[in-house]
């Protein structure tokens, strides 16, 4: 028994702190979408582990054994899907595995995939993160009698947003090896995310020039604010 583990059975959820003990992996590429699943975990009592690619997932599973994995179906190295299958079919199962993506139609998919539950971009629900997780796992990591409903809108700062943004300008300008299509993937999601139409509306026309006139224009306007 690892030392996480450990720490996990001396912790117990409590009403308002409901996943108190748990550890997630959030195998996520945005680093908004990061940033809100990080403020949901501190408000809700569970130890986050972040892994950006599919690579850096293995790696974290080869260390250590999550309560909750939610992966992104867009990755950079990968489809989410040949992750969410894997960890489906392994024997002792990770107790709860939600897939999340900007595109809701790809709810059935997930669950058809294996995936516990779905989580639709943007993440923003407090109480709806907090249920999503809950009712997928066992009594034993549930609180007693009722919980608390805080159903605050979590919205995370705008350098989150400017970071994705940046990233997806490098991606653009310096990395071939990576497809278009993921790219553009990256943004729309991030975008109708953050709800910035003219980013989504440039994303759809996928002319390339006029996107990263309008990348760096909204790097610059979030900079200068």
């Amino acid at each position: 028994m690892n030392s996480n583990q450990k720490t996990n059975l001396k912790l117990c959820p409590t009403k308002l702190r409901p996943l108190l003990g748990l550890t997630l992996l959030l195998v996520e590429d945005s680093r908004f979408t990061c940033e809100a699943v990080r403020m949901m975990c501190q408000g809700s009592g569970a130890r986050l582990r972040r892994a950006d690619c599919l690579k850096s997932a293995e790696r974290h599973l080869v260390v250590y054994r999550p309560s909750v994995v939610i992966i992104d179906i867009g990755l950079p190295d990968g489809s989410g899907w040949n992750l969410l299958r894997k960890l489906h079919h392994e024997s002792p199962r990770i107790p709860a595995i939600l897939a999340t993506s900007g595109d809701e139609l790809m709810h059935h998919s997930a669950l058809k995939a294996g995936a516990d539950g779905f989580l639709t971009k943007p993440i923003e629900s407090l109480a709806g993160f907090q249920s999503a997780l809950l009712s997928n796992l066992p009594a034993t990591q549930q609180v007693l009698g009722p919980r608390a409903i805080i159903d605050d809108i979590i919205i995370p700062d705008s350098i989150a947003y400017r970071d994705d943004l940046r990233h997806a300008s490098k991606l653009l300008n310096r990395e071939p090896s990576l497809s278009q299509d993921y790219i553009l993937n990256f943004l729309d999601g991030v975008c109708k995310s953050t709800g910035d139409a003219k980013i989504v509306a440039a994303v759809k026309e996928k002319n390339i020039s006029r996107l990263k006139t309008k990348i760096n224009d909204r790097i610059t306007e979030l900079t200068d604010n």
